[in-house]
């Protein structure tokens, strides 16, 4: 089982990106996919969440509105797209895999993780 999360960069504040979390070894609508996001010496929170079977989503107060997860299980990808993106969104965003029908911003629930890839948004 692979998880591929790329899309990171940089991006100046007001600005967009779109993360993508390409899925291998694992039926993608089987498991719910969480976007995480750390910053140094903080711990991972969950940013959103998609379920499988019905793709419910679920978002962190903090990028409500702002921040789309979408799946395509064609092509075994999750994206985020992110936009009216803030300085404070700076951090590396990891995608998750966990075998459950339900969303969860719980890390430990999770049963796959990405490599992470840096989102920097600075002017």
């Amino acid at each position: 089982v692979q998880l591929q999360a790329s899309g990171g960069g940089l991006v100046q504040p007001g600005g967009s990106l779109r993360l993508s979390c390409a899925a291998s070894g694992l039926t993608l609508d089987y498991h719910a996919i969480g976007w995480f996001r750390q910053t140094p010496g903080k711990e991972r929170e969950g940013v959103s969440c998609i379920s499988s079977g019905d793709g419910s989503t679920y978002y962190a107060d903090s990028v409500k509105g702002r921040f789309t997860i979408s799946r395509d299980n064609a092509k075994d990808t999750v994206y985020l797209q992110m936009n009216s993106l803030k300085p404070e969104d700076t951090a590396v965003y990891y995608c998750a895999a966990g075998l459950f029908y339900r969303c969860s911003f719980y890390t430990h629930e999770y049963d796959y993780w990405g490599q992470g890839t840096l989102v920097t948004v600075s002017s």
